[in-house]
């Protein structure tokens, strides 16, 4: 098939994304497939007509623009198949607040969280006690997300979220284990435990990319009961938001008792990520996953698959 590849954009995450996309194309390739590239940054009016002349868009853009909709909603117009979610579910879970806020009325375990949409301004007291996480509402990969311990801390990590353009969502820090899940298809994957080195304060940035700074185990070596829990409320959370095709719950694991933080639509994808970690526990190479994306998205395209 001819594949548009859109990676790039202008979020913060933007060499993340293309670090993965020089991995995805080689594997496009690889599988056949002729390659055009596209990087809304630097030709977002031109998607439409390079959407129209090809049979399928590949996209691996993290943050917005991708992760929030957008990108889907006009290769929606543009009547171009892609893998993963449509414009709506994307949107759901990008924005950390709404998706929260659903999980908790289909009675999935999630953190307690404080919304802050803009500067509160000086003297501001949150509703949660300290220490805090504070986080951008909107992004990913642990961009401005930081540990707080008191007002003046609070006050900064707020100044910092909102200058990259985000609300700030804040959290009650919970140590303990970090665990992630994916989804391909309609099926859980195998769970993955991740272990940030001993001077990291959670799975920072620095962390997730920065070779030797964590440990990703997969299967996570965790018992039965509990994997077979995480997969179920992974699958929920992935159903609420009315995801298709793939994506990827984060959680924290305290005293036994899951709680998920967060859900991804557009995981990273290269082919040492979490995602690609998982879906080779369960027998499929890097390749194979890509495959596999392909055919979901297609069969998505033609009515095949849950929206």
């Amino acid at each position: 098939m001819r594949v548009l590849l859109i990676a790039g954009g202008w979020s913060p995450e933007r060499e993340v994304s293309l670090s993965g996309a020089r991995g995805i194309r080689r594997s496009l390739v690889r599988l056949g497939h002729e390659v055009a590239d596209l990087d809304p940054v630097a030709d977002l009016g031109g998607l439409l007509d390079a959407a129209r002349g090809v049979d399928f868009a590949f996209i691996n853009l993290h943050g917005a623009p991708g992760e929030d909709g957008l990108i889907q909603a006009m290769l929606d117009v543009a009547g171009c198949p892609y893998q993963g979610s449509g414009p709506a579910g994307s949107y759901l879970a990008l924005n950390k607040n709404a998706s929260k806020a659903i999980f908790r009325d289909r009675g999935l375990p999630t953190p307690d969280w404080e919304f802050v949409p803009r500067d509160p301004g000086p003297g501001f007291t949150p509703r949660l006690p300290f220490p805090l996480f504070a986080k951008p509402n909107t992004g990913g990969s642990s961009v401005c997300a930081t540990r707080v311990r008191g007002r003046d801390e609070l006050a900064a990590a707020l100044r910092a979220i909102f200058a990259s353009g985000s609300e700030a969502l804040l959290e009650p820090y919970l140590p303990g284990d970090e665990l992630t899940c994916g989804v391909l298809g309609d099926e859980a994957l195998p769970l993955v435990a991740i272990r940030p080195a001993g001077d990291a304060p959670f799975f920072d940035y620095a962390s997730k990319y920065e070779a030797g700074r964590c440990e990703e185990v997969c299967p996570a070596p965790v018992p039965r009961e509990l994997s077979g829990e995480i997969q179920a409320i992974t699958l929920a959370a992935h159903r609420a938001l009315g995801l298709a095709g793939y994506s990827r719950a984060d959680f924290l694991v305290r005293d036994g008792k899951p709680l998920l933080l967060e859900i991804n639509t557009l995981p990273g994808m290269t082919p040492t990520s979490l995602l690609p970690q998982e879906a080779a526990a369960v027998g499929l190479d890097f390749d194979a996953l890509i495959a596999r994306l392909m055919d979901l998205g297609l069969a998505r395209a033609r009515g095949e698959a849950r929206p």
